[in-house]
């Protein structure tokens, strides 16, 4: 069951990529991503939103060595507007887990002095 636990735990295992640059997670994931070499676009089931998608991402994401920087980055490029399968989650997953990263880098940006 996803709950705001996982969203969580998901989140803060995110925390460790805070200080890689955009450009560098974009190339560890176009190059180690799964989706990207051995996936024919072309073939993809379609999304459709809920359970269905949740099942979807966990096949096409099993087994890929960057589904954490692959997350990261869409959080990162997306936001709440992330679409499409990305680090294992669906949609609605990565909506939810969106809302706490960006809650947990805004603390730490606070206890750091960097917002004003």
């Amino acid at each position: 069951m996803v709950n705001h636990d996982h969203y969580a735990e998901t989140a803060r295992k995110l925390d460790r990529f805070e200080a890689v640059p955009d450009d560098v997670l974009c190339h560890v994931v176009t190059r180690d991503g799964l989706c990207f070499w051995v996936f024919d676009r072309d073939a993809m089931p379609e999304l459709t939103g809920g359970n269905p998608d949740r099942e979807l991402a966990a096949a096409l994401c099993a087994g890929c060595p960057v589904t954490d920087a692959c997350l990261e980055l869409e959080l990162r490029t997306s936001g709440e507007e992330t679409v499409g399968v990305w680090g294992g989650l669906a949609e609605d997953d990565r909506r939810e887990v969106h809302r706490v990263w960006k809650r947990r880098h805004i603390n730490r940006r606070t206890q750091r002095g960097e917002w004003r």
